[in-house]
């Protein structure tokens, strides 16, 4: 019996169809993939050694039962007080991340969170660690190169220079400090707990929290923490995530920002890696708060006119996106 070619096109389409929903199951699937490192460094004392330790409950609390990141994903290392638990000294760290560089994938997300203290002595920043301290030259030797899409806030006194140093292209880093010389405790680390854990950091109400707004979260509360206790500011937080070094103030404007505000915490709708079709919406969605933060880059250099029907234009294809995924889910 002669097959018409139609028919044996038919007959191939399921198959077809099945490749490409285990494709975008297993592309979605990857794109989910996220990671911790919560590290505290030497303690400097009892009183804040306590501190630390309810700091990393609770940022390892909230990453996994609000964010839903997978607790064996969740790295957590402890100052040198704490004797039943991995220590954050630099050899363990030269581990982890040598362990991390072959797990993560160019899609993935790590987040690194360093508590505790850093010094600077006029030529080098560091992070202080149970034994010898890295350098913020050693932390950037250690961090480049490796695959996905790294956060890292460091929320320690005289953090600047770590800013200057980490900064790179798929990259956000978040100091708690503009400058080197502010060399007082932080509270940034305690108002960065908080916010982590508080659903009103959720700025947008889109359901989902981004990197940016836990910033501007926290950097608000830091600005209150000095506000209400009549004391002048001795910190203020930056956040650079175009790779030029300098970053900029929550309130402040500037080039920054862009990339932190599409890096959630919290991974996208569990039914997208059965969905393709929702994958497929999720994937616009991500593609379209992509160019609208690039086109809020080139407000200055645009016609008003211009810019305003090409941005009203992009809101209108994003809500009619988000109502399809919300449909769908």
């Amino acid at each position: 019996m002669i097959r018409s070619p139609h028919r044996t096109s038919v007959a191939r389409l399921p198959l077809a169809v099945a490749a490409l929903c285990v494709l975008l199951t297993s592309q979605t699937a990857a794109a989910e993939q996220r990671y911790a490192l919560v590290l505290s460094g030497a303690s400097g004392g009892p009183k804040y050694a306590e501190q630390m330790a309810g700091w990393r409950t609770s940022i390892r609390s909230a990453l996994v039962d609000r964010y839903g990141f997978p607790a064996d994903r969740v790295q957590v290392m402890v100052d040198e007080t704490v004797k039943d638990g991995e220590q954050g000294s630099a050899q363990n760290i030269r581990t982890a991340l040598t362990a991390l560089r072959s797990r993560l994938t160019a899609e993935d997300v790590l987040l690194v969170v360093l508590l505790g203290h850093g010094t600077f002595d006029g030529a080098a920043a560091k992070f202080n660690l149970v034994g010898p301290d890295l350098t913020a030259v050693e932390w950037s030797t250690l961090l480049n190169g490796l695959p996905g899409r790294l956060v890292v806030v460091n929320t320690t006194e005289a953090s600047f220079p770590f800013l200057e140093r980490l900064s790179s292209a798929r990259r956000v880093v978040i100091t708690a400090t503009d400058s080197a010389a502010q060399k007082y405790a932080t509270v940034f680390p305690e108002y960065f707990a908080k916010a982590l854990a508080e659903t009103a950091t959720d700025a947008d109400k889109n359901g989902r929290t981004s990197v940016y707004e836990v910033f501007a979260a926290v950097s608000l509360a830091v600005k209150q923490h000095y506000e209400q206790r009549a004391q002048l500011a001795t910190e203020r937080a930056l956040l650079d995530d175009n790779g030029d070094g300098v970053g900029r103030e929550a309130t402040a404007t500037g080039p920054d920002g862009g990339l932190a505000r599409l890096l959630y915490l919290d991974a996208e709708l569990p039914a997208a890696a059965s969905n393709p079709e929702l994958a497929a919406l999720l994937r616009r969605r991500r593609e379209l708060e992509s160019e609208a933060e690039a086109l809020k880059a080139k407000k200055a250099s645009m016609p008003q006119a211009t810019w305003d029907a090409e941005y009203e234009k992009l809101m209108l294809e994003l809500a009619k996106v988000s109502r399809d995924i919300k449909a769908k889910s």
